[in-house]
C-alpha cells in the first residue's frame, strides 16, 4: 500500500464512483483533467522527505472522494472538476515519490470504471456503488493509520 500503482488506482476508483453521480456532460472533462494532472505531477521530482505527507494526502483524498457518492443530488459540475484535479495531483505525487514510470499506465485505466458505474447509478445499482465506495473509505483509513501506528518490521526499534 506504500508504492506502485495501487494507491493511485484506488484514488482513481474513488473518483470514478464519485463521477458516476455527476452530470453526464462533465464526465469526459473530469477524466481528462484527472489524467493530465496525474501525468504532470508524476513527472515532477519530489523530495523523499515528503513521502509521508504525500501518502497521507493520497489516503485522505481517497476517503473524501469516495464519500462524495453520498452527497444528496450527486456531485455537481464544478465539484467534479475539482475532485478530478485533486485526484490527479495526489495520484501523480504518489507515483512520483514511490512508483515506477509504468505505474501510471497501470493506474489510469481504472478511471474507465466511470462508465459501468454511471450506468449502475442510473438505476437500482447505485447502492452497490455506495457500498464499494464505503469500502474504499475503510481501506484508506486503514492504510493511513498503518503509517501512524508503530508496526514491527516497518521501523527500527530499540533492539537494533
Amino acid at each position: 500500500m506504500r508504492g506502485g500503482a495501487l494507491p493511485a488506482a484506488l484514488l482513481f476508483a474513488a473518483l470514478a464512483f464519485a463521477l458516476a453521480f455527476a452530470p453526464r456532460r462533465v464526465l469526459f472533462a473530469a477524466v481528462i483533467a484527472a489524467s493530465l494532472a496525474a501525468i504532470a505531477c508524476s513527472l515532477m521530482p519530489l523530495p523523499e522527505i515528503w513521502r509521508e505527507w504525500v501518502f497521507a494526502g493520497c489516503w485522505a483524498s481517497v476517503a473524501i472522494t469516495a464519500a462524495m457518492v453520498h452527497l444528496p443530488g450527486g456531485v455537481g459540475s464544478p465539484l467534479s472538476i475539482v475532485l478530478a484535479i485533486n485526484a490527479g495531483i495526489w495520484a501523480g505525487a504518489t507515483l512520483a515519490i514511490a512508483g515506477l514510470p509504468l505505474d501510471l499506465l497501470r493506474a489510469l485505466p481504472v478511471l474507465l470504471l466511470v462508465l459501468p458505474a454511471a450506468w449502475l447509478a442510473q438505476g437500482r445499482g447505485a447502492i452497490a456503488i455506495k457500498v464499494i465506495a464505503s469500502w474504499l473509505i475503510a481501506v484508506a483509513i486503514l492504510a493511513a493509520a498503518l503509517a501512524l501506528v508503530p508496526t514491527p518490521g516497518y521501523a527500527p526499534d530499540h533492539m537494533q
